[in-house]
């Protein structure tokens, strides 16, 4: 049993279990308390019943007309609470948020295109790849088929206020941008 619950400032103090962890990507406290400040219903924690922090996700509401979405800035869950669900319940919880409070077209996030396991769990709840965008988490080297490995896929989820469904594409693999394109 765990209780999902808003991110509060204090909890920067107790998620080193989580933030330690190579796919997960972490900031200065600056940024925690920025997004805190400003989209707090955005922001919440999946507590154990003794008070340990098992994920978190950080999110914002950013963009204009129907560009207008919900983004995952950041989601994680420590690696001994993997695989019960807890992503799915904080992005459900985003989700819903983003699209009666924010009213927002739709979800997106960032993934490193080598996260295989985060990308399959995406797809599986409703995200599909919008474009590929390079080395947007720097450059290491070209990976495996000639790919740099930290490039990025953008993920999108429709939300209903997307009617149109413009912001998936069926072919969202192929198309590469750069960095630069992305804010």
């Amino acid at each position: 049993m765990s209780v999902l619950r808003p991110f509060k400032a204090t909890d920067m103090f107790k998620f080193n279990n989580i933030n330690l962890d190579i796919w997960t990507e972490t900031y200065g406290i600056g940024f925690y308390l920025s997004y805190l400040a400003r989209w707090p219903d955005l922001c919440c924690v999946q507590a154990a019943p003794s008070g340990r922090l098992m994920g978190y996700v950080l999110g914002k509401a950013e963009g204009a007309g129907p560009e207008w979405h919900g983004h995952v800035t950041a989601i994680t869950v420590a690696p001994e609470y993997r695989r019960l669900s807890l992503a799915h319940k904080m992005m459900t919880l985003l989700e819903m948020v983003s699209e009666r409070i924010y009213q927002g077209f739709f979800v997106d996030l960032y993934v490193r295109c080598a996260n295989i396991v985060a990308i399959e769990m995406y797809e599986k709840m409703g995200y599909s790849v919008y474009r590929r965008v390079r080395e947007y988490y720097g450059t290491l080297g070209v990976g495996k088929g000639g790919k740099d490995e930290e490039d990025a896929f953008d993920m999108r989820k429709p939300l209903p206020r997307d009617t149109a469904r413009r912001s998936v594409r069926a072919n969202g693999r192929d198309i590469v941008v750069p960095a630069t394109d992305v804010s």
